[in-house]
């Protein structure tokens, strides 16, 4: 299946740095973008749900839906560093591979 697969080879090449950056982001930013703390909320719950699947492929479909509204489809404020910019990015583009 051409979906798991893609899916799988994009969360390998960016799970680890999400997990590293949300938190810190959060921090940073939640101040003055207090959206973004729902996007560590939902990170975490797509973090749990992709640890829980394994190889296997989770449903996240609500979880990326809800992204897209929060984040207006990944687009980054203009005052913002470049990792929240790399989060929206990185999001995006597992969001991609998994709708694909």
């Amino acid at each position: 299946m051409a979906n798991k697969q893609k899916f799988n080879e994009t969360k390998t090449k960016h799970f680890k740095t999400l997990e590293q950056y949300v938190p810190i982001v959060a921090r940073v930013h939640g101040k003055s973008h207090p959206e973004f703390h729902d996007v560590h909320t939902l990170f975490d719950v797509l973090a749990r749900k992709i640890k829980e699947a394994g190889s296997g492929l989770p449903d996240l479909n609500e979880e990326f839906t809800k992204l897209r509204e929060i984040t207006n489809d990944y687009t980054v404020p203009g005052d913002v560093c470049e990792s929240y910019e790399a989060v929206y990015n990185m999001l995006a583009e597992l969001d991609k591979a998994y709708q694909t």
